[in-house]
C-alpha cells in the first residue's frame, strides 16, 4: 500500500466524507460515510454519508454510490477504475451495494468489531450472524468480486518514518467517530431510523 494513498484516504476522510457526516448525525443519522475516487490520480469523484432518516436504506454507502450513478455518465468513471472507501466495514446491504454495482475492491477505517464495541452499533455482526449465519464477521474479506482492505491494518504495516503522522491523523479522525457517534447516540431515540 502506498503512502500517498494512505494519505489522501485520510484527507479524504476530514475533509469530504466527516463534514457530511457531522451533517447528517445533527440530522439524526448514523455515523457511516463513504467516498469514491479515481484510481489513477486519487481525486475524490463523490463523497456521502448516512442518510437513513430520509430512507432507511440510505446507508453511508449506499447513499454514495446512489450519488455517484445520478453523475452523468460521460464523466462518471468505470466502477473498476475508482476505489471505494468506507468509513466503517460495510454491512451486508452495502457489501451487496458494491458487489452489485462492479467495484472490485473496497477499504475501511473501522473494522465490525469497532462498530459494535466503540460505536455502539452492533447491526452489522447481527445481521450477518442471525441472517447469513456468519459469525464475528468473517466473510470471504477476498473473492471473485472485490478484495477488501482494512486501513488500520495497512497504517500498522507500515515501516517507514511518516508512519507516525499517519497514525495521527488516523487516531484524530477516529476521535471526531467516537464524539460524533456519542451525539447520535444520546440523540437517537428521536428519530425515525428502524434499526438504531
Amino acid at each position: 500500500m502506498s503512502e500517498i494513498l494512505l494519505d489522501k484516504f485520510l484527507d479524504i476522510f476530514k475533509n469530504d466524507i466527516l463534514p457530511l457526516t457531522i451533517k447528517g448525525v445533527d440530522a439524526g443519522n448514523k455515523i457511516f460515510g463513504a467516498a469514491i475516487i479515481n484510481k489513477d490520480d486519487y481525486s475524490l469523484v463523490v463523497a456521502g454519508s448516512n442518510n437513513e432518516t430520509e430512507n432507511p436504506i440510505w446507508h453511508g454507502e449506499i447513499h454514495t454510490l446512489k450519488k455517484f450513478y445520478e453523475l452523468d455518465n460521460i464523466m462518471r468513471p468505470k466502477e473498476k477504475n475508482c476505489i471505494f472507501l468506507s468509513s466503517h466495514e460495510p454491512c451486508s446491504l452495502c457489501l451487496s451495494g458494491i458487489t452489485f454495482s462492479g467495484f472490485d475492491n473496497f477499504y475501511y477505517l473501522f473494522p465490525y468489531e469497532s462498530t459494535s464495541d466503540e460505536f455502539n452499533i452492533p447491526h452489522d455482526l447481527n445481521i450477518l450472524k442471525e441472517v447469513f449465519n456468519i459469525t464475528d464477521g468473517k466473510y470471504m474479506k477476498e473473492n471473485s468480486y472485490w478484495k477488501s482492505y482494512n486501513i488500520n491494518i495497512l497504517l500498522n504495516e507500515m515501516k517507514n518514518a511518516n508512519k507516525k503522522k499517519l497514525a495521527d491523523s488516523f487516531n484524530e479522525i477516529k476521535k471526531t467517530y467516537i464524539d460524533l457517534s456519542k451525539k447520535y447516540q444520546s440523540l437517537k431515540e428521536k428519530n425515525s431510523i428502524p434499526l438504531k
